[in-house]
């Protein structure tokens, strides 16, 4: 009992003592990673399994790099370029084998099963500005990832990815995109070295916000890109929306995007009562090609000007 007395009086929120063998022992401070302080201020190991939440924000933040690469493979391969599609596989097989290779990686090793710490509120996210100062002079260091293993995990997997691309994206470019010329070929790649950085400083700084608001994130941008592209393709009537199987692809892509924004908003309610509201995923869709013909610039400006 004196050891958890002692272990009351640790101040700030994540700071704690050690247990060697049983006992409570050391001075307070930070725990080790993938330990946490508990409310008797001891830190205890972090043995539960990831909730569904969890799961759903890693492949968010999985998802990213994946997007962007497909969003600039097919923004610089050009319309003629018949490369694009083995780009987009190849692309998709880097992420993949990244993210496996994450996984076995992150404890317990060897398993694609990972331990977690449970995410209770924002500041879990930013330790670092929750450093105790007891006596008001000097600070008591607890800086830890009570989050483990969401913060870390996603910039290991950036590395992989950037580490897979730069192994296998050159040459495979090198030798399909003959079509291009050689200051174009590699554009895609370039992008993916400025976006790498922008992502993982976002995910440095912002990783807690993204946390929370990634299903409106993922149903805002998904919905803004889908009227984009309805529109750029001329897209204002199903006959048109079918006469492609791209579109199709991009469509019911954007639907899958859709419906992962729903059940991830969902999840911080009851999922239970919100899964219906996964038959409105077509609604944008529908909605955008019933109501094109009345948008129609030329439409608009032919009955302003038989106005005057």
């Amino acid at each position: 009992m004196n050891s958890v007395a002692m272990s009351l009086t640790c101040p700030g929120l994540y700071c704690g003592r050690i247990t060697v063998n049983g006992s409570v022992e050391g001075e307070c401070g930070v725990c080790p990673r993938g330990e946490r302080a508990n409310i008797q201020k001891v830190c205890e190991r972090c043995t539960e399994s990831p909730e569904l939440y969890d799961w759903l924000y890693l492949g968010f933040m999985a998802m990213l790099p994946l997007v962007l690469h497909w969003f600039f493979i097919e923004w610089f391969s050009g319309k003629k370029s018949s490369s694009a599609l083995l780009q987009h596989v190849t692309a998709m097989l880097e992420c993949g084998v990244s993210a496996v290779v994450t996984l076995l990686l992150t404890d317990p090793m060897g398993n694609l099963s990972i331990r977690s710490c449970q995410v209770k509120e924002l500041s879990d996210w930013y330790t670092m500005l929750y450093n105790p100062s007891p006596d008001y002079i000097n600070t008591l260091h607890c800086t830890q990832e009570a989050v483990y293993p969401l913060y870390t995990i996603v910039l290991i997997y950036y590395a992989f990815c950037l580490v897979m691309m730069m192994m296998l994206r050159p040459l495979l470019v090198k030798r399909i995109a003959c079509g291009l010329g050689k200051s174009d070929r590699f554009r895609s790649i370039y992008a993916a070295l400025y976006f790498f950085p922008i992502i993982t400083v976002l995910q440095a700084v912002g990783g807690g916000l993204l946390y929370y608001a990634f299903p409106y994130i993922i149903l805002v941008l998904s919905l803004i890109t889908l009227a984009i592209y309805m529109s750029a393709s001329e897209i204002q009537s199903f006959k048109t929306l079918v006469a492609k199987k791209k579109r199709l692809v991009v469509l019911f892509s954007h639907w899958l995007l859709h419906a992962y924004g729903i059940i991830s908003i969902s999840l911080l309610d009851k999922l239970e009562l919100s899964l219906p509201l996964l038959v409105l995923v077509p609604g944008p869709t529908l909605f955008y090609i019933a109501t094109a013909k009345f948008t129609e610039p030329s439409r608009i400006l032919s009955e302003g000007g038989s106005g005057h």
